[in-house]
């Protein structure tokens, strides 16, 4: 599921924006079928315009019925009254998939035969200080089994000793969930962590899911500002 909204705060219909050749989203749903990863793949959106660019070469829409906060209450209206086990939440600004680290996150729930884990996400070390204190980077940390404690704009750990080694990371909006798990998000309210932070993935731990992070070492380009959308096309080439 690719959650797809055409106005954006940062920058306005980013999501349309030309990456040689193609908007943006186009881009990313031919990625996400490319993988081979998933049974099916579908563009999720309120926007006619997103539906349309979708549409229009050969790609599955479901439109939302109502405004959402984030992409996964968009997604959870969606896969209500489908008949599915897993589902995956790739963002519509990450064009460039990596598969390897999307099979990886998948692989979480094969293993988990106990089915205890809520959902799974990547994350990527970083160590640029200007990464690590931007804002619009967020940062997860985590425990001795790589499930997550909490996720912050702020820089986490804070360097109060800078004499001891750690690694920051970086938290990736790819999202496996469980079905049960995505269902009770969307109708568990929002509590004042995730509302201080604007960090949906909070709301998991604050009403106590489990979610496993996964390393990957691929950064990938996260389409925010014109920018990134600079970094993309050179990327594309």
């Amino acid at each position: 599921m690719i959650p797809a909204r055409y106005q954006a705060s940062r920058f306005p219909a980013k999501l349309m924006q030309d990456l040689c050749g193609k908007p943006v989203i186009v881009r990313t749903y031919e990625a996400a079928v490319q993988t081979g990863l998933f049974d099916a793949v579908y563009v999720v959106t309120d926007s006619e315009i997103i539906a349309e660019a979708i549409t229009e070469v050969g790609g599955q829409v479901i439109m939302s019925k109502k405004r959402h906060e984030s992409g996964s209450d968009r997604i959870a209206e969606a896969i209500v009254d489908m008949d599915v086990d897993i589902v995956i939440n790739v963002q519509g600004d990450e064009p460039l998939i990596d598969r390897e680290s999307l099979a990886k996150t998948i692989k979480v729930f094969k293993n988990d035969e106990k089915k205890e884990i809520d959902l799974a996400s990547l994350m990527t070390p970083i160590s640029d200080w200007e990464e690590i204190s931007n804002p619009n980077t967020v940062k997860v940390v985590v425990d001795n089994q790589n499930f997550a404690l909490y996720f912050s704009r702020s820089p986490i750990p804070y360097p109060r000793d800078e004499e001891v080694e750690v690694t920051y990371y970086k938290h990736k909006g790819v999202y496996a969930f469980r079905k049960r798990a995505l269902l009770d998000f969307q109708q568990l309210p929002m509590l004042s962590l995730e509302a201080k932070e604007k960090i949906e993935a909070i709301r998991f731990l604050e009403y106590g899911k489990k979610i496993k992070m996964v390393e990957t070492h691929v950064s990938g380009v996260e389409i925010d500002t014109p920018e990134d959308l600079e970094r993309a096309r050179r990327a594309w080439r």
